[in-house]
């Protein structure tokens, strides 16, 4: 939804989507590349960098798929961990960021 809403090509079978190499002037999407920074940054490789230079605004999203026990601890270790990343990004690029988290918990099978 979030790409279709930027104007950039989605398909219904993600799984057979080959990505172009320039997809938009305006908008930049990295995935699983560590972001360069002028700072030491510990966590730097984010799931996937949204960039839209032209709204001046830059989406971190990670994912992650905990035991549904564990949905809130990772949600504030995912928060913490990249929050120096969030400051660079922002700082560096002049633009607003936002940490996007998708978190899907899963059951245990006993």
């Amino acid at each position: 939804m979030m790409f279709k809403h930027m104007g950039l090509l989605v398909t219904d079978q993600c799984h057979k989507h080959i990505p172009e190499m320039v997809i938009n002037i305006s908008t930049t999407v990295i995935w699983d590349v560590p972001v360069i920074t002028d700072r030491t940054v510990l966590a730097h490789r984010h799931d996937t960098v949204l960039h839209d230079i032209k709204e001046k605004t830059c989406l971190l999203i990670d994912l992650a798929t905990p035991y549904d026990s564990n949905v809130n601890t990772k949600e504030a270790e995912k928060l913490s961990k990249y929050k120096a990343l969030e400051i660079e990004v922002s700082r560096k690029w002049t633009v607003r960021t936002k940490i996007v988290l998708v978190i899907v918990g899963a059951l245990r099978r006993e």
